[in-house]
């Protein structure tokens, strides 16, 4: 059987290690949400992170497609992950809030976490929602 390249770049491994991989495509891309399934399907992820830009309403480069809700993404990410992995979970979501003042972001990430009922952290700020977040990827949290 043939081996992709998302497979040889995340080989399979002793159940206690982890490889991130991370997709700069999406899912709703109009352009390469082919190369985003097979990195998704390849990779046969066990936990998936949304990410997003605070500030970002539209699909960069295509200013007449409107951005899906990260609902949206993260449920068709699980839904099509788990044809290779059906223990695949939504850990979290990964928002730039950087657009924001301090006080604003905190604000979202907290209306975002009760929303969606995951941890929602800033990877630009860090903090205890951030670390919440990392804990929920590592299953041991939440």
């Amino acid at each position: 059987m043939p081996i992709d390249a998302a497979e040889m770049l995340s080989p399979d491994n002793k159940p206690d290690h982890w490889d991130v991989v991370e997709g700069q495509g999406s899912l709703f891309y109009p352009a390469y949400a082919g190369v985003s399934l097979g990195l998704l399907h390849g990779s046969q992820p066990d936990v998936i992170v949304v990410c997003h830009d605070a500030a970002r309403t539209h699909v960069l480069g295509y200013p007449t497609y409107r951005l899906p809700t990260v609902s949206e993404v993260a449920d068709l990410a699980l839904r099509l992950g788990s044809r290779t992995n059906p223990n695949v979970r939504f850990a979290g979501v990964s928002l730039n809030t950087s657009s924001l003042s301090a006080s604003e972001a905190a604000d979202l990430l907290a209306r975002e976490r009760e929303a969606l009922g995951v941890p929602v952290g800033d990877p630009i700020r860090g903090g205890p929602a951030f670390e919440e977040l990392a804990d929920a990827c590592l299953g041991v949290c939440c």
